[in-house]
Formats: C-alpha cells, structure tokens, sequence
C-alpha cells in the first residue's frame, strides 16, 4: 500500500459504518416497519440486523479480495463477468441509490412538515423534500470539500440525541404496551424484515473503503459487524421506547414522523421539536453523502461503458450525473409516498444482495469464505425478496410493479446502451479502477 493513502483503523471504519446506518434510516423507516410489525417492531430490527450481520460477511470477504471503490458492482463483475446482466445490476444499484435519496429527502420533508405545523399536508412534504435535495445538490455543483465537518458532526449529534431520547424513553414507558397479546401474526413481522433490513443496508458503504484499510481480511468483518451490532441496539431501544409510550393507531397516524411522535409523551412538545430538528440535521446529512455515492458510481460507470459518456462530463465540481440523479428522485418524491418507496428500495437492496451472494459461490475459492454462511446469506436475502413481494402483491400493486419493472429497466437501459453507442464494457481490475475527480477530503 501506498503510503501517500490514507489508512483507516478499525474506529474509523465502525464509524463510517454506523455513520452510514444510525440517524436517517430510523427516522425514515420506524414508522413504515412499525405500520407493518406493530408492537413487535423491535423483534423485526433485530432479525434485520441478523440478515445484515451474515450478508456482511460475504460482502466482507469479497471487499477484502477485490478492494475497489465500486464496492458491489466489481464484486458482481468478478463474480459473473462482463455482459449484459452483470450492467443491468450496476444500473439497478444505481437505481437504489436514487430510490435512497427519495427516501430520505422525503423523511426530511415529512419532518420538516410536521415542524411547521403542516402535519401529512402533501404539498409541503414534497416542497421540503425538494428544497433539500436541490439545495444540496446545488452544493454539490460548487464542490463538497467544506461540508464533511457538517458530515461528521451531524452524525455525532444524531446518535447522541438518540441515546438520550432512547434511556429515557425506556425509563419512562408503559409496559402494558408492549404485551406480547398485542403483537400482530408472525408472518406480518417476517414481511417487516425486508423493511428494517433496509435500515441497516449501509454497512455496505464500509467495503468500499477496503483498499485503504490495512489488513482487510480481519479488519473489514470486524469493522461491519460491530457497526450492525452498535446500530441493532441503538434501533432496538429505539423500537421499544418509541412503541413503550404510543400505542400502534397512533404509530401508523404519524409514520411520517413517528419518532418524533413519540418523544412528546416523555418530553412534551420541546421534545418533539429536538427529534424533528435532529432528523432534518440527520436525513440531509445522509442525503449529501448518498448524492456524493451515486454521482461516483455513474461516473465510474461511465467509464467502464455501462452508462452513456456524457454522465462523466464536468458539471461545475460534480459531473452531469448528479443533473440526472436529482430529477430521477424528483421525479419518485412527487409521485410516491414514504412506504412505497421504503417497499421498493428493500426489495430493490434485497435482491442486489442475494445476486451479490450468488456470484459469491462462483469465486469461494478466491475469497476464501465459508460456503456455508455465503449459501445461507443467498437464501435468507432471496427469500425475503420473494416474501416482501407476496406481501406487495396483496397491499399493492403499485410497489409490486415498481419493484419487478426495475430489473427489466435495469437490463433494458443495459441492452440499450450496448446496441445504440456500441460501446465496449470493460472489465473491471484492481489496478483499473478508476476513483475519477473524488479525493479524500
């Protein structure tokens, strides 16, 4: 290794990863698992975490073998070379990245909403929700360089406020709430699964940083699993304070903003005030760094071939893939709610994983990494895909749609561009990758 890298110990990365989790994927998603799960909410986040921790391991092994800064899209190209499927999954994590963004930007909108007084009011929502997404893509055009204090605090502010909100809410809670006699049936928290698995999908942006962790093989595994053990329990408290001290009906009224919902039982409306602030900090914090992701992937997609070239031309600092990016979303926020987009980007996540798996088996000699926890991490992410959209297909028909016409797209847009450009994909290496204008701040 270089010595001009920079390294990151065993802290930074825990940090990165819990970073990448904590703060904006509660806020967005508590209320939407909650809507599903009821009570036994905090069970759900527990067997996501458990699906995340033996998903990472996979991950973990293929990022130690194949340390590039695409993450997943090189592991699926080692996994299954270069043609037109493994393009369509590049397209289609692409696309999860911008199903992302419109998760988010629109919890930040739901909050902000409900700050003002405007409560469920779909006019302000989106107005909030692209005030911010524009807003920090127009600091994205200027160059980033300058908000990855705010990055770093955010995060730090987040998870404090949490933990405080979290002791106290578990002090104060209503155990009568959390009888067991009011949990739903046992399939209604295996579907919610797919929901609070999402919450914990960002352990994944860890691997990306393989290349300047020293010792990979042992220290990025450590790294993601005890990033999805510190975010399980921060989530799980969270989970019973916020369902210790509300009852479900009003969960599901205020799933927009359910946490801070809840904080107003223990900590009347100055509570509710604090929560709503700190998920605005948190969601626009992870907002920036989800714009900041998807603009290098398409670039590094752009050239390796799998996008068309105009996405790694200069615009401003950024490049004219963060144009397209912040009107895909824009186009998701106006005309889907919270829950479809949280159901879409799941089964979206879900799905990438269980391929990312699969392409595994193909290279266990190269990773070294047990079959057995790669063949059940296969099965476990698949057969939650296949779950989640039974479940859609009986609650809507509209995330079912969405969710299986973002493969055929994916691969569409792929095929698309092969015949049109007649471009050549190159395949992927550890000396070729390129990290294209991106350096580290």
């Amino acid at each position: 290794m270089s010595k001009t890298k920079k390294q990151i110990s065993l802290r930074s990365a825990v940090g990165i990863g819990v970073g990448s989790m904590i703060g904006a994927g509660i806020f967005a998603l508590m209320g939407q698992a909650g809507s599903i799960a009821g009570k036994a909410v905090y069970i759900s986040f527990i067997l996501g975490a458990l699906v995340a921790l033996v998903s990472g391991y996979s991950i973990a092994r293929l990022g130690a073998k194949f340390p590039a800064a695409g993450g997943i899209v090189e592991y699926v190209v080692q996994s299954f070379g270069v043609n037109i499927f493994t393009g369509g999954v590049s397209i289609m994590l692409y696309i999860s990245k911008i199903i992302a963004l419109a998760l988010l930007s629109k919890a930040f909108g739901s909050y902000a909403a409900a700050l003002m007084d405007m409560k469920d009011n779909i006019l302000y929502v989106n107005l909030f929700s692209f005030s911010v997404l524009f807003g920090l893509g127009f600091i994205h055009y200027f160059g980033i360089k300058k908000v990855v204090k705010f990055e770093n605090a955010s995060t730090l502010i987040t998870v404090i406020v949490l933990l405080i909100f979290a002791v106290v809410g578990l002090l104060y809670m209503n155990p009568d709430l959390m009888a067991p006699n009011q949990y739903p049936a046992g399939d209604k928290i295996l579907f919610s699964i797919a929901i609070t698995f999402f919450a914990f999908q960002g352990f994944s942006i860890i691997a990306h940083t393989a290349e300047n962790i020293p010792n990979p093989g042992k220290t990025l595994p450590k790294a993601i699993f005890i990033s999805i053990a510190v975010t399980m329990v921060i989530y799980t408290s969270l989970a019973v304070a916020v369902f210790g001290n509300l009852g479900v009906n009003e969960v599901v009224k205020a799933k927009d903003y359910a946490l801070a919902e809840a904080a107003q039982p223990v900590f009347g409306m100055l509570g509710f005030t604090i929560i709503s602030i700190t998920a605005l900090f948190s969601t626009s914090s992870s907002i920036n760094a989800v714009i900041y992701s998807a603009v290098n992937i398409t670039y590094q997609m752009a050239k390796n071939g799998e996008l068309p070239g105009f996405f790694a031309k200069p615009l401003g600092n950024s490049r004219e893939g963060l144009l397209i990016s912040l009107i895909l979303t824009g186009i998701l926020i106006l005309f889907l709610n919270l829950l479809q987009i949280a159901a879409v980007g799941s089964i979206t996540v879900l799905f990438i994983h269980a391929i990312t798996h699969l392409g595994h088996l193909r290279v266990l000699k190269a990773t070294k990494a047990s079959g057995f926890l790669v063949t059940t991490a296969l099965i476990v992410t698949l057969g939650l895909t296949v779950m989640f959209l039974i479940y859609s297909s009986q609650e809507s028909f509209t995330i079912l749609i969405l969710s299986l016409g973002i493969f055929a797209v994916s691969m569409l847009i792929e095929f698309l561009i092969r015949v049109i450009t007649s471009r050549k994909v190159e395949k992927h290496s550890k000396k070729k990758i390129d990290k294209g204008f991106f350096k580290t701040a």
